[in-house]
């Protein structure tokens, strides 16, 4: 509930600075784990499910595991409700863009999907598009040369005109420009 309440910007209270990081959130917490990986990246996912279908991360972690994963892929998950939780503590290499995966940091929003579950949408609640912000400005304080894509912005440049055009995307996801929405995003 923590992170609902930091995300939609609501004042704290004073909080002793030596308590700081005891009160964090979990998230919070895990975005400041000490880590030996070069991040040079972040990339945003979407869990590829209808707008309003509630899953959680332990449901992800479940899909994951049962194609041979060793644990859930991403590093974060975005709820619905903008609850921020950890999945792979970010000290481990991702599972979430391969050829990439040492060096970044894997955050899925739930949702991608619109109600028919067939068309790609930004279907990102208020209180996710929030959450993502709050999480992304933790992340950059620590990796500030960290650059934030989404999932299809690492398709290869097959054309080789120096950017991922849509045509060549792997994937929609996470069916929105990450890169171009979050371009100014600063700690």
């Amino acid at each position: 509930m923590i992170a609902v309440v930091v995300a939609r910007g609501v004042p704290q209270p004073a909080v002793d600075r030596r308590l700081s990081l005891l009160a964090a959130p979990a998230w919070q917490a895990a975005a400041r784990a000490t880590i030996a990986r070069r991040i040079t990246s972040i990339a945003i996912h979407c869990s590829a499910t209808p707008a309003g279908r509630d899953v959680r991360a332990a449901t992800i972690r479940g899909w994951h595991k049962a194609k041979g994963w060793s644990d859930i892929g991403y590093h974060f998950v975005v709820d619905l409700d903008g609850t921020i939780e950890v999945g792979r503590p970010i000290a481990q290499a991702g599972a979430h863009v391969q050829g990439y995966n040492n060096n970044s940091i894997g955050i899925c929003y739930v949702g991608g999907l619109a109600a028919d579950g067939k068309t790609s949408a930004d279907t990102r609640t208020p209180a996710q598009k929030a959450a993502l912000v709050a999480l992304l400005r933790e992340l950059k304080a620590r990796f500030p040369a960290a650059a934030v894509k989404g999932h299809r912005d690492y398709s290869p440049d097959a054309n080789g005109n120096g950017r991922v055009d849509r045509a060549e995307w792997l994937k929609d996801c996470p069916c929105f420009d990450a890169q171009a929405e979050y371009a100014d995003l600063r700690a």
